[in-house]
């Protein structure tokens, strides 16, 4: 076993560490279990995109309440010296996971006996909400205790600033120093019980005022005729929802019951994400059967949404990210634009990864497009660096995530379930249909196709694995994808976006990211980027073509499914 590794797992059968963590790693240590001991301690778990991430157990790679511990006691350190003299205040959420609410109890123990004033909601609440309690309570951090759509065994720990986005440079190097400096032994779990107040229901309700004020308009009528079918897939968004569909006035709403009841092992869904069609069936079985409009499903914190409605057979078809974004983009500014709201200073928001017919649509009613890295992050960045100077329109990423006005900074599934309502009751007393907008959309612009492969590669030699991909992608660069050539290398690491044909070198005025991007002559986009938060390289594909008619939107649409089948094939990637 390796000296190091070793070495680390011995500390942890030691004070400060309680009776049963000691046990557990004595116990992998007696039975000289090198893979799993490699696996909790050849790293120490870190920040990535969406925070920290990891599976739950003892050790310096696992989420437990000495990490979580560890990062709070920095975190406070970080408050203390940045903010002298001030009474700090923290908001804390939590999900439905395995181990939340003992974890965010914990967290608030840590910041209470540091003197901080704790914010603790009483059950479980959905992320886009922690985000808008930390303004709305007037709080300096908030934490939120999720692992997203991750499998049952994660858990995970989120940081938003005072702005209620998650942290960005330069506050997150810093944040990552103190934890850095400081030793489990430092960390103090000594509450300060009178510093700890239990929120509820006024949150909830405030939330849900200013998700409907956002998310609903003037315009659409109707709402009783819109059949929806919602699920939660036993997470969060069961407590917000519902409440806020009945508060904009849809009060045709069917829950799927078998999914209804928050449930960290989440029993009736391989993986609680509504990228996959998998996770949404019974919601899709429901609608088949009460002949629904409209199908809304959330990850379990509730910040990712998937949408599916009836396509022009009238099967239900579950949109992917690009698509929603792109539907709802388009709505928002029409409504801006209805209103005489749009006078040049608004934007949307965007990623390096998703649709750039985003960018088509926005730029057609002469709205800017700023694009970020990857995670809502940037897009909160981008609204904070704006403030004052441009408005905000709304904003997605092909994850699944839409952001709409910014009470909240962060993607939220909440005022996105009443957007996509508003979008399919418009539609439908319209006498057309969420998907007729879709495709007159692409026959505005052009029809875009979007593909996502995520290659999963777990452990420190799938970690190796990732970095020997990527390193092969940035040292021998594909001239020719599916027949065209390679016209932009776009590298994010070095900032540096290379013509291929002739040699020119532009700097990339974006922060530096280990994403790597080709894009060919006639716009074909193949992305690269190692995940942040779980053990996979994710390859996203991007192809375009001409729609003349909706009519032949099957046709082109197989055309351009080909395509991807094609490159993948040629690029040798699989799942």
């Amino acid at each position: 076993m390796n000296t190091e590794i070793k070495k680390n797992a011995e500390l942890w059968t030691k004070a400060p560490f309680d009776q049963a963590t000691q046990s557990e790693i004595r116990q992998l240590l007696d039975s000289n279990d090198e893979k799993e001991l490699t696996e909790r301690f050849y790293k120490k778990l870190a920040f990535g995109t969406g925070g920290m991430r990891g599976v739950m157990g003892a050790g310096i790679n696992r989420i437990n309440k000495y990490t979580l511990g560890k990062n709070t006691q920095g975190l406070s350190n970080y408050l203390i010296k940045t903010f002298p003299g001030k009474a700090l205040k923290v908001v804390i959420a939590y999900d439905c996971r395995h181990n939340s609410k003992e974890f965010a109890k914990e967290v608030a123990n840590v910041f209470s006996a540091n003197g901080i004033k704790v914010y603790l909601f009483e059950d479980l609440r959905p992320t886009p909400e922690l985000s808008y309690a930390v303004r709305f309570l007037g709080c300096d951090i908030g934490i939120v205790l999720t692992a997203s759509h991750n499998p049952p065994e994660y858990n995970g720990y989120k940081v938003y600033f005072n702005d209620g986005a998650q942290i960005v440079p330069p506050q997150d190097g810093d944040i990552i120093n103190e934890i850095n400096a400081i030793s489990f032994s430092d960390i103090n779990f000594d509450a300060n019980a009178e510093l700890i107040g239990i929120i509820g229901k006024d949150v909830d309700n405030a939330f849900i005022r200013a998700s409907v004020e956002n998310g609903t308009f003037p315009s659409t009528k109707n709402r009783d005729n819109l059949k929806i079918v919602f699920t939660s897939l036993h997470g969060t968004s069961i407590t917000i929802i519902p409440d806020a569909l009945k508060a904009a006035g849809y009060n045709d709403v069917h829950i799927v019951e078998e999914q209804r009841i928050p449930n960290g092992d989440f029993p009736t869904v391989k993986s609680p994400n509504p990228e996959e069609p998998a996770a949404l069936k019974m919601a899709l079985d429901l609608a088949d059967k009460i002949n629904a409009d409209i199908v809304i499903g959330t990850d379990p914190d509730s910040d990712r949404i998937g949408i599916a409605v009836r396509d022009t057979d009238h099967k239900m078809k579950l949109l992917n990210g690009n698509q929603t974004m792109v539907l709802m983009t388009d709505f928002l500014i029409k409504q801006w634009k209805a209103v005489g709201k749009l006078n040049g200073q608004q934007f949307v928001g965007s990623t390096i990864v998703s649709t750039p017919l985003v960018n088509d649509v926005a730029a057609g009613y002469g709205v800017e497009t700023k694009v970020g890295l990857t995670g809502f992050k940037w897009i909160a960045k981008m609204i904070r660096d704006a403030e004052g100077k441009q408005e905000f329109i709304g904003g997605g990423e092909e994850s699944f995530g839409y952001l709409v006005g910014d009470f909240v900074r962060d993607k939220d599934a909440v005022t996105a379930a009443l957007l996509a309502c508003e979008i399919a009751s418009s539609a439908k007393n319209d006498g057309s249909s969420t998907y007729e907008n879709l495709l007159q959309i692409y026959v505005d612009h052009k029809y875009y196709k979007e593909y996502l492969i995520s290659v999963v590669k777990k452990g420190m030699s799938g970690a190796a694995e990732i970095k020997q991909m990527m390193s092969d992608l940035r040292n021998n660069p594909y001239t020719e994808i599916d027949g065209s050539k390679v016209k932009f290398v776009y590298d994010y690491q070095s900032s540096i976006c290379k013509n291929m044909i002739s040699g020119e070198e532009t700097t990339l005025d974006i922060p530096k990211s280990n994403v790597l991007i080709y894009e060919t002559q006639e716009g074909t986009r193949v992305a690269a980027r190692p995940s942040g938060t779980e053990p996979k390289i994710k390859f996203y594909f991007s192809v375009k073509g001409d729609l003349d008619v909706k009519g032949n939107a099957e046709k082109v649409e197989k055309e351009l499914d080909t395509k991807i089948q094609r490159i993948i094939l040629e690029l040798e990637l699989k799942r």
